[in-house]
């Protein structure tokens, strides 16, 4: 993790983001890119009225000067910082801005105040997830210790997914992670039978062609009411560090968080997650 971009709009919440990448960054002899978007108007901005002009530039000021304080703390000494300040306002150009600093990871914050239907779908977090080239690590509460001994990988293991599988299992890689591999099992698919999944399994898994590959020993088969049931209850029995999930372009996550999302479930959840783009 060379260099990672953290998004801040000087929020607690962003603050649990900045100390998780500042503990991945000292781990990996790692750099930040630490960006706070402004988002004004580019009518005030492109006004010829000096007063508008001068306006925009004041609070431009303010941002660059408000890192000054906003980065006096313990947890990023001894860490290379690099700070800026962006006027977007649509949260999708962070992938760009990630490619420019040549980011290999952006790390957020998120409330997730109603729960993370509200974080993954229709939100900033999500669209970033959505667009972004890079693995997107999505932290929602205070991480005291935050380290990567296990994570939970969850896939329906179609073939469209083994690029995202590739680079899961290249990051986990660098954190010398268990990595435990998830199917969830819906009621939907009763038609199908146990031998047609693990057929699946074992195709993607051969597909890989990795030096470590897992086999279909390593596949947890979860029988759940909806995905996200799924992916949460065992991520919570086995007290997994992070959940890894594969993400469309164009869908997000919205097939794996929506409609039938149980709210108590989901918001019990504190595992951090992290995306990789298929």
């Amino acid at each position: 993790m060379k260099k990672i971009l953290v998004p801040t709009d000087f929020s607690k919440h962003a603050d649990y983001a900045l100390k998780v990448a500042a503990s991945i960054a000292k781990k990996h002899n790692g750099e930040l890119v630490v960006v706070h978007m402004l988002g004004l108007s580019e009518a005030v901005i492109n006004r010829d009225e000096s007063r508008e002009v001068m306006e925009a530039l004041y609070y431009i000021k303010l941002a660059e000067k408000r890192f000054d304080e906003y980065l006096d703390k313990s947890f990023l000494e001894g860490i290379k910082i690099q700070t800026t300040v962006q006027n977007y306002k649509v949260f999708t150009e962070l992938g760009t801005l990630a490619k420019d600093f040549n980011c290999n990871l952006i790390v957020m914050g998120s409330n997730g105040s109603t729960g993370w239907n509200e974080v993954f779908v229709g939100s900033n977090t999500e669209k970033v997830v959505r667009t972004s080239e890079i693995p997107v690590l999505v932290i929602k509460d205070n991480q005291e210790d935050f380290k990567i001994n296990k994570a939970v990988f969850a896939s329906d293991f179609k073939d469209e997914n083994l690029p995202a599988y590739y680079k899961a299992m290249k990051f986990f890689q660098a954190f010398d992670a268990e990595v435990k591999l998830l199917y969830v099992h819906l009621p939907a698919e009763q038609f199908k039978s146990t031998y047609e999944i693990e057929e699946r399994v074992v195709n993607f898994l051969s597909k890989s062609k990795l030096d470590d590959a897992h086999t279909i020993n390593n596949v947890v088969f979860q029988n759940s009411y909806t995905v996200e049931s799924g992916i949460f209850t065992y991520s919570n029995r086995v007290k997994a560090d992070v959940i890894a999930i594969p993400t469309h372009g164009r869908r997000g996550l919205a097939h794996f968080f929506s409609g039938s999302i149980g709210e108590d479930v989901v918001n019990h959840s504190k595992v951090p997650v992290i995306t990789f783009k298929i």
